[in-house]
């Protein structure tokens, strides 16, 4: 079967591109404008176009023209625009000039004419004043010819099979005269909440199978602290345990998801990847062996995973340009330490073939910075619907 075509604006390290290729679209195109990203999205998604440009400086034709597009009819546009901005845990301001490459996602989809465009972006935009800037851009799309999905919705992962706490919104519109896409319901019961992870307006959880808990997600991963090699290397040809919850077997591949359309990887490293070691200090051990699951470290004020909860947001840090500042990082549930990069991956639904860079700086601001696949895969397969 012929597969839509989508472009990924914004593109990052690829959660979007993923997700909507597991729902079963052909990702021809994407922008990103880190090199950093640009890289590791041209690794894992080697047969399609990365422009390593800023969504600002490219236009509609340059996208079809230099990739495998050319004039053929595009079918979902989607992304999401830096808005630290809006941000409910920074400086909100409206004069952020940052928050001018939502008007870049809105210049290229009218440009590039797709029959469905997605956004993504924080919650913070239904916030506030932060709401007359989201009205703005709906009403500059309906008078361009696309008509919005009504009322807009924050989506918690967490009711998508990510074992994580995380609140986006998404914006759907389609072109005038097109059936309009629908929000998706969520698929499971989130475990034990970090914090209130309610529902969506008008959704049930009734007959809702419950989702993966945080040592779902991780408990087969091997014991790096018994490997010293991984604090020179992020790498290593070490196997994973036998035993592994449903949900570690989907991204080990050891189980096949049949709503799951993606093209299949071979990574090309054995045994564990993305598994760079922290030093810590002896008094950081001890204390974070104290705290108890589910609370926060005095000091660090980082948070100790329950095995039987969802992981907090994991987030992404600020770049150089904004002083490089790390996320507070999540302690393991089992092991006095904090996360590795792998474990972060995995409690946010990327597979253990997709390989992030190799520096625990990059590798946790490329999965903070992402929208977890599962849930892009969720709201790609109700634009699918739509398609027909």
């Amino acid at each position: 079967m012929k597969r839509p075509i989508a472009v990924d604006l914004f593109a990052g390290a690829g959660g979007m591109s993923l997700g909507f290729e597991q729902a079963g679209f052909e990702v021809l195109a994407a922008v990103e404008i880190d090199p950093i990203h640009c890289a590791v999205h041209e690794f894992n998604f080697p047969f399609w176009r990365m422009f390593c440009r800023s969504a600002a400086d490219i236009t509609g034709r340059e996208i079809r023209e230099d990739s495998a597009i050319g004039d053929r009819s595009i079918d979902v546009v989607f992304g999401g625009p830096p808005c630290q901005g809006c941000s409910t845990i920074g400086k909100r301001a409206l004069n952020d000039p940052r928050n001018g490459l939502m008007l870049h996602f809105l210049r290229l989809v009218l440009e590039l004419q797709p029959r469905y465009f997605v956004m993504e972006n924080v919650r913070g935009l239904t916030i506030g004043r932060h709401r007359q800037l989201l009205k703005e851009l709906i009403a500059s799309f309906a008078d361009s010819g696309y008509q919005i999905v009504q009322q807009y919705q924050v989506l918690n992962a967490a009711h998508f099979g990510v074992p994580q706490d995380r609140q986006r919104l998404f914006l759907m519109g389609a072109r005038a005269g097109e059936p309009l896409a629908q929000y998706p319901n969520p698929t499971v019961l989130p475990a034990r909440p970090i914090h209130n992870a309610g529902f969506q307006e008008g959704a049930t959880s009734e007959g809702l199978p419950n989702g993966p808990t945080v040592a779902d997600a991780i408990a087969d991963l091997p014991d790096i602290e018994q490997y010293d090699v991984l604090f020179q290397q992020d790498w290593m040809g070490v196997g994973l345990a036998p035993e592994a919850s449903n949900y570690a077997k989907l991204l080990r591949g050891d189980l096949h998801s049949p709503q799951d359309f993606s093209y299949r990887r071979q990574s090309p490293y054995t045994g564990l990847t993305c598994s760079g070691r922290t030093r810590h200090s002896v008094a950081t051990i001890e204390r974070f062996r104290r705290t108890e699951p589910g609370t926060v470290d005095r000091v660090s004020r980082f948070l100790k995973l329950h095995p039987d909860g969802l992981c907090n947001t994991l987030r992404a840090g600020t770049p150089s340009s904004r002083g490089a500042f790390t996320s507070p990082r999540p302690i393991h549930p089992f092991t006095p330490r904090c996360i590795t990069v792998r474990e972060a991956a995995r409690l946010h639904s990327y597979p253990d073939w997709f390989r992030f860079h190799s520096t625990k700086w990059h590798g946790f601001r490329q999965i903070g910075n992402s929208v977890p696949p599962l849930l892009a895969r969720a709201v790609a397969s109700q634009v699918m619907q739509a398609l027909n």
